[in-house]
């Protein structure tokens, strides 16, 4: 959560910010998101996002400038570089219509792969750190050790995990250090601008990096494979990323010495995030979580597959 300070003084920001682009603008501010790796406020067709507290400021530099330099593929900054604001990185980006979550028919799942294999096909245009996906699955499993120590779903979740090659642990180098990742790839990374029927672009820059590329395809793979994603939309996502010539995956045959490992991982952290959040609240594990972590104890019995050369 936001100190109680950051969250007036962000929205006294986007105000200015947004005035600045439209002077005419309806005033009021509205809190988008406050957790303590993001606090997002919006002010008309402005948005302020306050990053984490311990966010490298040379790191996110690098990766907002390379979402200046894709437009069509990231959407673009306001600003080219983050300020400093009670202690917190803030960027500033023009506002963008989300995807609706009551309307799953309508998931842009097509949309997402296409960007995903224009980003991951694009040389990066600057230097940028590795892709932090495999080190926030890690941060994951720290805050179940530290917080459910003894719930018995723990012990799947990590022994699922500790099977992971280091490198999808965080704990070696990733095999693949050129290809521009985004990191945390979920239908909440996409918005549509101009809102409400502009295209589809990718947003949340703090996790892009050069990395292995199936990562970005491994939540809705993870989904998948343990049913919470159907068959046909699952289908569609990995067509469509094909189809636009992407990198993660052969262009046919089984994908999944390519994803088997990513797709793991983010099941494990995923369970793992579920059951700290089921710890915290003193509940039973709902049909959702129970079905993440009974994937990482079939995971777990399973040698993970190694990609074809």
């Amino acid at each position: 959560m936001t100190t109680d300070a950051l969250l007036p003084a962000l929205k006294a920001r986007v105000r200015e910010t947004a005035h600045a682009h439209a002077p005419a603008c309806p005033c009021g501010a509205a809190t988008l998101a406050d957790r303590p790796d993001a606090t997002v406020v919006r002010h008309a067709g402005t948005v302020a996002k306050a990053h984490a507290a311990d966010a490298d400021p040379a790191g996110l530099s690098r990766r907002v400038t390379v979402a200046a330099r894709l437009p069509g593929v990231l959407l673009p900054p306001l600003a080219p570089t983050p300020v400093l604001l009670h202690g917190r990185l803030v960027t500033y980006w023009p506002y963008g219509a989300p995807v609706d979550p009551d309307d799953p028919d309508a998931a842009p799942w097509e949309a997402a792969a296409g960007l995903l294999a224009r980003l991951h096909r694009t040389t990066p245009p600057t230097a940028v750190p590795a892709m932090r996906g495999p080190a926030k699955a890690a941060q994951a499993l720290t805050r179940l050790r530290g917080t459910a120590p003894h719930h018995p779903a723990t012990a799947p979740v990590l022994a699922a995990w500790a099977a992971l090659p280091a490198w999808a642990r965080g704990e070696g180098a990733m095999p693949d250090t050129t290809t521009l990742c985004h990191g945390d790839l979920h239908l909440g990374q996409l918005i549509r601008h101009p809102a409400p029927e502009g295209p589809w672009l990718l947003i949340d820059v703090d996790d892009l990096g050069t990395g292995v590329p199936a990562w970005d395809l491994a939540r809705p793979a993870a989904w998948y494979a343990c049913g919470l994603l159907p068959p046909d939309e699952w289908h569609r996502f990995l067509t469509a990323y094909r189809a636009a010539g992407g990198p993660a995956v052969p262009a046919d045959g089984d994908p999944w010495p390519a994803l088997d490992v990513p797709a793991r991982a983010l099941t494990a952290q995923t369970a793992a995030r579920a059951v700290t959040k089921a710890a915290r609240a003193d509940r039973p594990l709902d049909e959702v979580e129970r079905s993440l972590v009974d994937a990482c104890a079939r995971m777990a019995g399973v040698r993970p597959r190694a990609p074809r050369s």
